[in-house]
């Protein structure tokens, strides 16, 4: 029976908590006591989605690793395995680093669109990108190259990785900065971590693509990491998504090149991973050239008004 007419249950929980009638009750020295009743609380599934998006992203950067010891191990090249996709396991390992940054490049945005964004989302997408885009792609090309150069090729991928690590802790001390000249205009801060994973396997697409060897070269494949790993760190202005505004009368035409990338992708993947790399690495120089002209027109003085 209930305590009285507020204390019926056919009242809604929320005027019951309300009048304050949902109570715990607990026996405390012989005395009943009462307290607020404290509801289970948990994730929202729009919370959980993002979240759930960057952990399978890390799970892909590891399982790229997984492929690639495999491949180290004895596994010959375009050899059909039993189960699973008809590549080998050298192509499995890029193709799951780059399942991975498709997946990073998803996860922000559905977070925004859901109104899901979070301080605890924010940083497990800096550990998998750090994951993902640093060590998977080190240990990648260590295994792939560099270990025909031990000691010189593994500091190459150390450098590669402790680069990637200090640039998303770079991008992490500034989120809360007001003064950022970069992003303020619509630029990043470097190369970005995804895209400075395509750019270092950039050797490995080549010989892919082309089955030589001269692409495998440790010496080579190792100043290339080195040198992807200083464009990681550095302060140059690169360009970001947010500035890619195609006027409307080229975007019928943008939509049909993209249709075309999109089936030399699955026709001919690894010599469009090259183009690909080709055109971000010539839009470096643009982005600067293109980022100093913003901050010069800045820093001009207004023209007097006249008298």
């Amino acid at each position: 029976m209930s305590d009285g007419p507020l204390g019926d249950d056919r009242f809604p929980p929320r005027r019951r908590a309300r009048a304050g009638l949902d109570r715990d009750r607990t026996v405390r020295g012989g005395q009943l006591r009462q307290g607020p009743v404290r509801l289970p609380g948990g994730l929202t599934l729009r919370a959980l989605a993002p979240n759930a998006i960057t952990a399978a992203a890390l799970c892909f950067g590891l399982t790229g690793i997984r492929f690639a010891i495999t491949a180290a191990g004895g596994h010959v090249p375009g050899e059909v395995p039993a189960t699973g996709l008809p590549l080998d396991d050298w192509q499995k390992a890029v193709l799951a680093v780059l399942l991975a940054g498709l997946l990073d490049g998803i996860d922000g945005r559905i977070a925004r669109l859901l109104n899901a964004q979070s301080r605890f989302g924010a940083e497990l997408d800096s550990l998998s990108d750090a994951i993902s885009f640093g060590v998977a792609p080190a240990l990648i090309l260590f295994l792939w190259s560099l270990q025909d150069l031990p000691r010189l090729g593994w500091f190459a991928a150390l450098a590669f990785a402790i680069c990637c690590v200090l640039r998303l802790a770079r991008f992490n001390a500034r989120i809360d900065m007001v003064d950022q000249p970069h992003k303020s205009a619509g630029f990043l801060t470097g190369v970005p971590a995804p895209a400075g994973a395509g750019l270092a396997f950039l050797p490995m697409f080549l010989w892919l693509a082309t089955g030589e060897e001269q692409f495998r070269n440790p010496v080579l494949v190792g100043c290339w990491l080195a040198l992807i790993a200083f464009l990681l760190i550095s302060s140059l202005a690169t360009l970001s998504w947010t500035l890619l505004r195609p006027r409307r009368s080229v975007r019928l035409e943008l939509i049909a090149a993209i249709a075309l990338v999109c089936a030399a992708l699955l026709t001919e993947p690894w010599l469009t991973l090259v183009g690909i790399d080709a055109l971000y690495l010539a839009l470096i120089p643009y982005g600067v050239w293109r980022y100093g002209k913003i901050r010069r027109q800045r820093v001009e003085p207004l023209p007097a008004a006249p008298e």
